[in-house]
């Protein structure tokens, strides 16, 4: 239990970092910028919305929404798990946990998946929404859980890798991780294939593990921790790892962004960044958004940048996405931004949710849905 409270008052304290702006230098915190004034080129229409619970709840929860075929699958905090058609947002089902859900949504092979404050990873059948089964694990699970049919694998929040059988939750294998002494609080969720279970840890490694028996296959730094005080030294892995082909694309805070071989680990290439949301990919590009509040396109054959949009500064943006010839992000004051994929100019903004927009906007074809902290889960397609 010393151990669980340990890690989670590291967590909180780390998580101060952010809420200055990453301007550790700085004697007196800047405010958000301002809102530009934009010449909107791009319309969103709003195709239909939900509520779903109290969303993000009162802690830093990245509660994503998950798309498996034509469902849609959202989670809110208090522990509700709606199931939609995704072209028209009617419910197929709903389910009150009763648990603080902190880590979802995980979805496919049948199964949505959720993680807890408490502790545990709970599978619902993604037709009717009836409990599966449920697993405890090391500690409280804050990314979505992912699948490959065959083996569910979660990351907790003290670094632990669990994989545990999709049938039945019954554990396969736990591979033990030292944390880093201070970390955000947060963790990426695992990207599976058939044969490896990769993730991003707190100390700014990324592993790649068997999923059959979670043994080492590699291990590669991506940043390397500097500075005198542990807060300099934080340089967690908290964003989604991307991988495009035979490429994993990933970004640590107050480190590097890196384009890895998946099959070896070894670097195609590095640039110096610090995101502890995430990243995404297109175009021949990858979009960065940077812990200070700028959006960053880089060539993912050169790593030279293309593009640097600076007009959002601390206003504490999402993850990006790629929609249609647009990167969208979403803000704290809800807004959902969308710039052009070939200079970072505006083309277009709505508003979704005055509680803010904080996790990475989800695109299928000319869809895309964004998720507000209040709950507010709005569907939006190009007018």
């Amino acid at each position: 239990m010393r151990d669980v409270m340990r890690w989670k008052n590291a967590a909180v304290l780390a998580l101060a970092v952010l809420a200055v702006g990453c301007s550790s230098n700085s004697k007196k915190e800047l405010p958000p910028a301002e809102l530009p004034d934009i010449q909107e080129e791009v319309q969103l229409e709003k195709q239909w919305s939900r509520s779903i619970g109290d969303g993000q709840g009162e802690l830093y929860n990245q509660l994503a929404p998950a798309v498996d075929g034509e469902r849609l699958y959202a989670a809110s905090a208090d522990g509700e798990v709606v199931a939609m058609d995704r072209l028209t947002g009617d419910k197929t089902w709903e389910v009150d946990l009763e648990l603080p859900v902190s880590g979802g949504v995980g979805a496919g092979y049948g199964l949505v998946l959720v993680g807890t404050l408490k502790g545990e990873v709970i599978a619902l059948d993604a037709t009717s929404g009836e409990e599966r089964w449920r697993a405890r694990v090391t500690s409280e699970v804050l990314s979505a859980p992912a699948t490959n049919g065959d083996v569910v694998v979660v990351q907790t929040q003290d670094d632990r890798l669990i994989a545990l059988d999709a049938s039945t939750g019954s554990q396969r294998w736990i591979f033990e991780n030292s944390p880093a002494v201070l970390t955000l609080r947060g963790t990426s969720s695992p990207v599976l294939t058939n044969r490896l279970a990769i993730a991003g840890l707190s100390s700014g490694k990324v592993i790649a593990l068997d999923t059959q028996r979670g043994i080492p296959v590699w291990e590669q730094r991506v940043a390397v921790p500097k500075g005198r005080s542990e807060l300099e030294r934080v340089v967690d892995i908290d964003g989604n790892l991307l991988l495009s082909g035979g490429t994993l694309y990933v970004v640590t805070y107050q480190g590097q962004v890196a384009a890895l071989d998946v099959d070896s680990g070894r670097p195609q290439w590095t640039r110096d960044a610090s995101s502890y949301v995430g990243l995404a990919q297109g175009f021949g590009n990858v979009y960065v958004t940077q812990a200070g509040g700028s959006v960053e396109s880089i060539d993912e054959r050169s790593n030279s940048s293309l593009w640097n949009n600076e007009a959002l500064a601390r206003r504490q943006l999402s993850a990006p996405e790629v929609f249609s010839s647009y990167v969208a992000v979403g803000d704290f004051e809800g807004y959902l931004h969308l710039l052009s994929q070939v200079d970072g100019h505006f083309v277009g903004r709505e508003k979704i949710d005055g509680d803010g927009v904080r996790v990475r906007p989800l695109v299928v074809g000319d869809w895309i849905y964004a998720y507000g902290n209040s709950g507010k889960l709005v569907a939006l397609t190009i007018r």
